[in-house]
């Protein structure tokens, strides 16, 4: 709902993740991170995942869902 991830990578076993923040000090940033490990992780056959963070294109309000512009009171 937020438009953080921009792409996935499949090859055999392992997972990368491309995804942004909303800011190079987001807060929630680690959390972010680790909670995708983790979910990526309990998938069956996953057994390495490569979380990466990049900045471009960069985040803007325009890349959240309708439900979350709804929820947030974005509209």
């Amino acid at each position: 709902d937020m438009g953080l991830i921009y792409g996935l990578e499949i090859e055999d076993s392992k997972v990368g993740v491309y995804l942004t923040l909303t800011s190079p000090a987001c807060p929630a940033g680690p959390q972010i991170l680790s909670q995708i490990d983790t979910k990526v992780r309990e998938l069956e056959g996953v057994e390495d995942v490569d979380v990466n963070v990049v900045w471009t294109p960069p985040w803007t309000p325009d890349m959240l869902s309708d439900e979350a512009k709804n929820e947030l009171g974005i509209f």
